[in-house]
Order: C-alpha cells, then structure tokens, then sequence
C-alpha cells in the first residue's frame, strides 16, 4: 500500500485548496486528520499526570466524536468549561529529506499536542492557526495524536478572558467560551528546505493604470547547512499568465529563517483592480528549489483623505454588519455551507463590509470576501480589556502573539481593509492610549498596507480634547454608538475634523419594548440622522444575528436578540428594511401610462444615493418579471431613467436590481394604479 501523504499529494497537486468533507483548507498539500477521534472531560485535570496521552492508555471510557468538533455544543458535554482530550491515530511510512508538519487552523483556547508519548508544544489562543514539526517524532506505522485543550477563559490573563475589575456577573465576554479542536486539523509534507509563508503588497498607479507587486517569501531552511535557492514566480489572472519580469534578492536571515524579496511590474493591459463589484483576484505561484506555494490577490487601494475613504481613489460609504461567530448545534463551527449561508444573506442586505467581531473567524470567510466584493474590517483580542490588564507585559505579549498569527494568516486577502486593535477598552485614560499607539506600531511593522484603528466606546461623553482619546492615532475613527446618534457624531467630528467616522457597533434589540418593529423604527431613524454627516464613511449594525451568551442582560434563553436574523438565520423584519434602505441606488416611478390591448408604458427613475450609502454604480442592472436591462455607470447623485414596455392587467409590478457579481440588493414593488410606491421587500 502507498503511503498515505503521497496518494493523497497526488489528487490535490493541481488544487489551491482541499475540501475536508465540509470544510475547505487553503493549502493544497493538506492531508486531513479531520473525522473521527476519541474524547474525554478531564474537569480533575488528571490527564497528563495520569498519561492519557500515552499509546497504550486505556481507551474504553472514551467517546467518539468528529473533528472539528465544539464540545460546547454536544450534548454529552453541553457548555462544559475545562480540559479535554482528543486521540486519535494515522498511519505513515519514513520519508528521508522530507519535514513534517502538524496544523491546527484554530483549537479553543490553550492546547498542548502529544505524539507518539512525547510532548509536542503548546499553543496560547482560540481563533488563530498554529503548527508543530513533528518529523522527530514520527515513526513508521501507527502513530498516536493526543491532544489536551482547555476553555477556561474566566480568568483574567487570557485573550479573550475576565475583566480584574471584580464586578459581579461579568466573568467573560459577551460571547461563549466554545472549546474544542474547532476548526481542521491536518499534515503537510514538506522539504528540507521549504517556503512557509509569502506576502504580497500590490500597489496600484491609478493614474497610470500600472501596478508594483512587492513578494516577500519567508523560506525555512531545515538543513543546517547554508543555502539560497532562487525562486521562480507564475503569475495568472483568470486562468491565465501574466508575462512580468522580476527582480528578487534575499533579505534577512534569522536562525533557519531567510525572507526572499522580489518585485515586478504591470502594465496597464495586465491590471484590473479589485472593489465591492469587481472582485478582480489573481493567482501567484512561488517556486522555491522543489516547493510550490500558491495564494491569491487583488490589486487596490484603500486609504484615508480628509474625511473620506477611497477605493481605487473613489469615496466609498458602506453598510455593514458584525457577525458572531455562533449558529445552533454548532457553536464556533464555520463548515463551508454556514459560511455562504451568512455571508450572502449579509450581502443581499446590503452589507457590503463586515466588522468582525472581536476575534478572527475560519479563513473561508476571507477567501468569500475576495471573490464575492465584501470589505472587511478584522480585529483581535482586546475586548474590554482593563487598564491594570492593558499594562500587563504578559498580556501585551499574548495579543501581539494572536495578532501576528492573525495577519500572517490574512495579509494578501484583498478583502481586508484595515486591522482593529480592540473593542470598548478605556481609550481615554494612560493604559489605554499606550496600548492603542504602541499596538498600532507594532501591526504597522507587519503589515503598513492597512488602516487602523479600534472600536471606541468613549467618544460618546468623553473626550474635550483630542489629545485626551486614543482615536487620535487611528486613521480613522470607530465608534460604538447607540442611540442620539446626530449630537454624538458631530461632537465626534469636532474633535477629529480631519478624520473619517465609522459607526462600529448600532442597533437595539429585538425585545425592547417596542419590540421587532421598534427595530425598523431605530434603523430608519438611524438613517434620516446620518444622511445628513458627510463625514460617517460606514456603519455596522449589531448585530447580524442573534447569538448565546453569558454576559449580563443575556435572555433567559440564553440568547441576544439583536440581529436582523435571529440565531437559527430566520429573518425578522428588520432584514428587509436593512435591505432597502442600506441599498445604493433608489428607484421612482415616475409615469404610468396605459395602452390599447394591454401594452403599457412604465417610466422609472434610478438614482445613485449621494448620502449613505453612496458609491459609484457600475454594470448593475435591473431586472423584471420578463427582461434584465443595463443601468448606466452612475456616480453618486447620478440618475438613469428608463421606459419599460409592460403587458397584461396586473396592478403591480416587482423590480428587482443586481450587482454585477449577481447579488440582488433591492426588490421594490410598483404599484401602476397609482403615483406611490406600494412596498419595499
């Protein structure tokens, strides 16, 4: 029988990513150790001092689940905090000059990996990916994995974790602690000398219409012995190869370490730039001696001006949404169906960026983003972190941790934006404002092609002066603002005149007392308020969906009911409304006219919103009951104006409109009795 990894190199040597049954990795050498394993509780933690991890430990009390798996979720061990152990075992034969590698893409939270009776390492964090060389303890035939991970984020030296304020019912989060090997776990084989990560920075010219692609491939070299391997680049866009030239040369070497660099040039012919409806990707492969890398790009640019946010040197103003991770049966699962399930509906409603929430999700929802046109806005960590907390070493070197696995992870997705370096912390006092500056110094040294910022719940009393805030070293202002919404933000924009407005977090409830209708009333209020402050650049409604949780005003069914769909994705009325009036063009009837045997004309208006939502249309379309028309491109306050032939005796007629990656953002139906429009849905 053929080893195991090189049948399995063998089906996926063309593909850039591998499907785990319902879920997609990225890397094409995968070899999944997803499916069934064993599982114990371990709440005396005994497990390591009594050698669970051992090949020849008793395994009769062990259950059999399927990783990934959240223990938070199964019924066996529903909402259980502290240890657990996972085993299973795989087959392998040697490989000589080979090095192996063992990836876990998330466990929550503190992990400690087992093979074959020797202690592998650790690992510190839930939502970002680690990996292990375990070539040293591998050995032919069965091996044995045994993985112990612990959920325990009460405490106050995790990210996420308690606050140290000693408050009662405020221990965690306003999320749930799901624990478990949540996300896939596989093998990849590599050689000696192999490429472990690479970046890619494209910048545009949007003058000239060129590009500069800078790539840095950072090449571990597992031999002891000196060596530089040239690299070899293919380029493709859309399946096919962009002829460049490039220029490469190493650059620093730490220990087994060295970060090639190399860079080349488009013309104008070979770049097509990425935005919200043009989701332009390309591919670059990385050759590196006998290791190939793959990844996808775009090419664009996102930066601040004044009080603007430019796409491509166009303004942009965007709905948005904040998604928690958290769906019924599933806990923190993101299987790939989940993941196109959500994040369609987030666009059909018009939220064309998504705020992650605190923490990053599976790298599925990024690859979605890219080819699909959303914006992201990712975050790490520090959610509420105290002052005393903020001005830990520890903690301080825990978050750089996360946030370094986080954006070696995401940095060539398009999709991205900017980087948060926390939520609700107290932005205003001295711990806050070091960690804000001394974090954003720190990320700007990983990745200086983002924005950054955090989300600030100060800037709604406080501060007098722009210097008492750390928003004052973001590129653009966050805010969680909920409610008088019209003062706040001017005094926001007092303070920061020069500088961009987000509205982070929004929204109410769901069982306020004025109940779902309550909701529809907030966003249309919402709506009138900020259509009239050029300077709001985006809002992000809290959120999407409902989700569980243990924080303090949680319902009594464990659920908070903010979002436009509740947490089993059923849509409350406050979807459409979202839909409707976060969608970036407007239709108006403007003329009906009767015809002899039942042929009518209908005129119809379609305006590109210039107030919020506000950006530039192009090859959209709208589409009735029998025929798809072309909108004209239109800049913002832009009109097009259309007659279209109608048949029959119906009173009413459905117009729908299209983005050109297909998505239908606006259903508006007509009425053609009279001069008013009946419904938006």
């Amino acid at each position: 029988m053929k080893p195991i990894h090189n049948l399995i190199l063998l089906l996926f040597l063309h593909l850039t990513t591998v499907s785990f049954g319902q879920y997609t990795v990225r890397d094409p050498k995968a070899i999944p150790l997803n499916g069934e394993w064993v599982f114990a509780m371990d709440p005396n933690e005994v497990g390591e001092t009594g050698k669970w991890y051992r090949e020849d430990a008793p395994l009769n009390r062990w259950n059999k689940v399927t990783v990934p798996h959240c223990f938070s979720t199964d019924p066996r061990y529903q909402f259980y905090t502290g240890t657990v152990w996972y085993r299973r075992t795989f087959p392998w034969q040697p490989t000589t000059g080979k090095r192996i590698i063992l990836h876990f893409d998330a466990a929550y939270y503190e992990t400690v990996v087992w093979l074959n009776n020797q202690k592998v390492g650790t690992h510190e964090g839930g939502y970002t990916p680690f990996h292990f060389d375990i070539t040293d303890y591998l050995k032919a035939g069965t091996n044995t994995i045994a993985v112990s991970v612990n959920n325990n984020t009460w405490r106050t030296g995790t990210i996420p974790g308690a606050k140290d304020n000693n408050q009662p019912n405020d221990p965690f989060p306003g999320w749930i602690n799901y624990g478990g090997l949540i996300r896939p776990v596989y093998l990849t084989v590599e050689p000696a000398v192999y490429v472990e990560n690479v970046k890619v920075e494209a910048t545009p010219d949007l003058a000239k219409g060129t590009a500069t692609l800078k790539v840095k491939t950072r090449i571990r070299n597992t031999t002891g012995q000196a060596t530089t391997p040239k690299l070899a680049f293919r380029l493709e866009q859309t399946g096919k190869t962009v002829n460049v030239t490039w220029k490469q040369q190493p650059g620093q070497t730490t220990n087994q370490t060295t970060v090639w660099e190399a860079e080349t040039s488009l013309k104008a012919a070979d770049v097509k730039l990425w935005s919200v409806d043009q989701p332009t990707l390309y591919d670059l492969q990385v050759v590196a001696a006998t290791d190939t890398v793959r990844t996808h790009f775009g090419i664009r640019k996102v930066e601040v001006k004044g009080t603007q946010l430019l796409l491509n040197g166009q303004p942009i103003k965007v709905a948005g949404g904040n998604r928690v991770v958290d769906y019924p049966a599933l806990g923190s699962l993101e299987p790939d169906w989940l993941v196109e399930k959500d994040l369609r509906l987030m666009k059909e409603a018009g939220m064309e960026l998504h705020r992650l929430t605190h923490y990053t999700p599976a790298e599925t929802v990024y690859d979605w983003a890219d080819r699909n046109g959303m914006l992201i806005i990712t975050e790490a960590g520090n959610w509420q972190l105290t002052p005393r907390q903020m001005d830990n070493d520890t903690i301080r070197t825990k978050f750089r941790q996360q946030f370094r696995e986080m954006v070696e992870r995401d940095w060539n997705h398009p999709s991205v934006i900017a980087y948060s370096v926390g939520n609700e912390y107290l932005s205003e006092q001295s711990a806050g404002q070091r960690w804000t500056k001394d974090m954003i110094a720190y990320a700007r040294e990983l990745d200086p092609t983002r924005l950054y910022t955090f989300a600030s719940m100060r800037l709604n009393i406080l501060p007098k002066k722009p210097e008492d805030e750390a928003s004052q070293y973001c590129d653009f202002i966050s805010t969680n603002t909920y409610g008088n919404h019209a003062p706040i933000l001017k005094h926001i924009h007092a303070l920061y005149p020069d500088k961009p407005i987000f509205i982070s977090e929004y929204g109410t409830r769901a069982d306020g007392k004025d109940g779902e209708a309550g909701q529809v009333r907030h966003l249309e209020k919402f709506l009138s308020d900020i259509r009239q402050l050029p300077y709001v650049i985006g809002a992000s409604w809290w959120s999407y969906n409902d989700y569980l949780s243990r924080h303090d005003g949680t319902n009594p069914d464990g659920t908070r009911p903010w979002g436009l769909v509740r947490h089993d994705r059923s849509k409350r009325s406050l979807y459409d409304a979202h839909r409707s009036g976060m969608a970036p063009v407007t239709v108006e009837k403007l003329s009906w006219t009767p015809g002899p045997e039942g042929v009518h004309q209908l005129k119809l208006r379609v305006t590109a919103r210039n107030d919020f939502p506000a950006y530039a249309i192009r090859q959209y379309q709208l589409k009735t009951g029998t025929s798809t028309l072309r909108i004209p491109d239109l800049q913002p306050g832009q009109t097009a104006d259309f007659t279209l032939p109608v048949s029959g005796f119906d009173k009413t007629i459905t117009i729908e409109i299209l983005k050109p990656t297909g998505f239908s953002i606006l259903a508006q139906t007509i009425d053609l009795t009279n001069d008013t429009r009946t419904s938006n849905r």
